[in-house]
């Protein structure tokens, strides 16, 4: 006869978890030894034996074929009703719920669900499965982690002849990528080149999500930050052209050749307006244009570079770059091929008003221009082999600047986390990333991104990825480390007491210089007025050679105190030597 044991409980006090409890140690068992025993066994001297129990290994290198993946949209239909029943009318789907509600079996159905769901729901409340058990330990604090960056992805040119990414733009969601593509070498470009610029998944680099087909080549591409559906883009020969990805390849609406610039378009930005369809490019004609992309048969609105004031266009600065932040909506700032940065005020109520003062600072054409998101009187700007910080109160110099690069520097950006970091890219492939707060004479971090040069550069919003645009048509998208992409503490302050030291730093020094022009202009006056005939006299060779000489020698002075004192930073304002 079998015998069975049976536990009789409430089926609700299963499952229960366990409780456990502290309490005093406790002996259950003591076994002394025996040593009768120690005469049934022999000791015996301990041996190693060393034995190899593992299979032979090879290693082989592969190259396994690439993955190509396709996205393909379906259409969800509502299902479950009966043929003779239509989903899209209201009336036929009511009256068939009031029909169903009413049948015995879908009652007893429900009923029968319920005591399941609600067994299921008890059981999940017995447990609270988000208890932390540790939360009165103290945290232990991370470790800094060093600056760092890893690739991601890289999207390359499908054509067989590779462009340069001339402009890159992230979709205001962050998942895809907008690159223009172009031949910035003037009469390089051949007949077999695509036109085609295109629209990147980041997670999908095997091909492209959209292509863009635009009459010219684009040279800059934007998203609208309202619309994420719609873009614009400036062409090599000078047009707008406007997209709605909805409507597909074609662009929607493109600008007139005779109203358009007569330039490549090198940049173009969306304005804050009620609309949302306002736009603004500028061009190296000298010309910055204002649009509204619903009709681009005329620009709403010109301005001529002409810092003579006169509306000349053939003594017009060529544009090359723009800035315009959404919190300054009269104010926008222009960076030309000559290296001057204009600033301009759009209300102006005459043209010559408009243009409001210059910054001369670089030696080429200024490739890049951004204020600094949270410091928007700051702004920051890259041509030549330097970046500029510069002061929107101090139109002489910059009040921080990098050391001279050995590779010409195509592109910049600040960090839309980290007030203190921006970032630049070289000719030699290299991203640079410069936290002046660390340090300001080199790079916190220095990256080989290709062997290329790079010529584009754009951060996504949340500041950990960065999307790098190279000669030969490869866009590098790349993260960042979180300790560069991470909102540190008191990293607002800090830079703005640096910024206000530097600043007032330059107003002494600017100063001072006009202070020792206007003494040697009363000294040279004196001196004519002492000396008969000292006007004609200084029209001679060599009075000529030895003015030079010492006004030569009065400017090197002044750049080398100027340098002295930006190399090692006074702490206080009292500390600067002006005599």
């Amino acid at each position: 006869m079998e015998i069975v044991h049976v536990y009789t409980r409430l089926r609700g006090e299963f499952g229960r978890q366990c409780l456990f409890s502290d309490r005093p140690a406790e002996l259950l068992v003591d076994v002394p030894p025996d040593p009768r025993l120690a005469q049934d066994f022999i000791q015996k001297n301990p041996r190693d034996q060393a034995l190899q129990a593992c299979r032979d290994m090879s290693e082989h290198q592969v190259n396994t074929e690439r993955f190509e993946s396709d996205s393909c949209g379906i259409n969800h239909v509502e299902g479950g009703w009966p043929k003779d029943i239509n989903p899209q009318e209201m009336e036929q789907t009511i009256r068939y719920r009031k029909k169903v509600e009413k049948d015995e079996s879908y009652v007893n159905s429900l009923l029968t669900l319920g005591s399941v769901m609600e067994h299921c729901i008890r059981q999940n409340n017995a447990v609270d499965i988000y208890q932390e058990y540790f939360e009165d330990e103290d945290e232990v604090e991370e470790s800094p982690e060093p600056p760092s960056a890893k690739t991601i992805n890289v999207f390359r040119d499908p054509n067989e002849v590779k462009r340069t990414v001339s402009c890159l733009s992230w979709h205001p969601d962050g998942g895809k990528l907008a690159a223009a593509y172009s031949c910035l070498q003037f009469q390089r470009s051949s007949r077999d080149m695509s036109l085609d610029s295109y629209i990147w998944d980041i997670e999908n680099p095997n091909r492209p999500e959209l292509t863009l087909k635009p009459a010219s080549p684009l040279v800059c591409l934007e998203y609208n930050p309202k619309d994420s559906h719609t873009l614009v883009g400036g062409a090599y020969n000078g047009q707008i052209a406007y997209w709605d990805t909805r409507r597909g390849s074609q662009p929607v609406e493109t600008s007139s050749v005779e109203q358009s610039h007569r330039d490549p378009v090198y940049k173009i930005i969306w304005l804050q307006s009620k609309t949302g369809t306002d736009v603004f490019s500028a061009s190296t004609d000298g010309q910055v244009l204002w649009w509204d992309v619903r009709r681009l048969s005329e620009p709403t609105e010109r301005l001529v570079l002409d810092l003579s004031r006169e509306g000349n266009l053939d003594r017009a600065l060529g544009a090359v770059s723009l800035e315009f932040e959404s919190t300054m909506p009269t104010k926008f700032l222009v960076g030309t091929e000559q290296g001057v940065v204009v600033s301009c005020n759009r209300k102006a109520k005459t043209p010559a008003e408009k243009i409001v003062c210059s910054y001369d600072g670089h030696h080429g054409p200024v490739y890049a221009l951004q204020r600094n998101p949270f410091f928007p009187k700051n702004f920051l700007t890259v041509g030549d082999w330097t970046a500029r910080i510069w002061s929107e109160d101090i139109r002489d110099s910059a009040i921080m600047w990098t050391k001279y690069q050995t590779s010409y520097l195509m592109d910049a950006c600040w960090s839309p986390v980290r007030p203190s970091v921006f970032f630049t890219v070289k000719m030699d492939g290299v991203l640079d990333v410069w936290d002046i707060l660390f340090k300001q004479n080199d790079p916190t971090l220095s990256l080989k991104v290709c062997d290329e040069a790079l010529y584009s550069l754009r951060l996504q919003d949340n500041g950990r990825l960065v999307a790098c645009g190279s000669q030969q048509g490869g866009a590098t998208l790349l993260e960042i480390s979180s300790g560069l992409s991470t909102l540190q503490k008191n990293d607002k302050s800090l830079l703005a007491a640096m910024f206000e030291r530097e600043t007032k730093r330059e107003k002494v020094l600017e100063a001072r210089q006009r202070e020792i022009r206007l003494k040697e202009r009363s000294r040279s006056e004196q001196s004519r007025e002492g000396e008969p005939g000292r006007e004609d006299a200084d029209h001679g060779p060599d009075q000529l050679i030895a003015k030079a000489q010492e006004d030569f020698y009065v400017v090197t002075e002044m750049e080398r105190r100027r340098r002295d004192a930006n190399q090692q930073p006074p702490t206080e304002l009292e500390d600067v030597d002006v005599t």
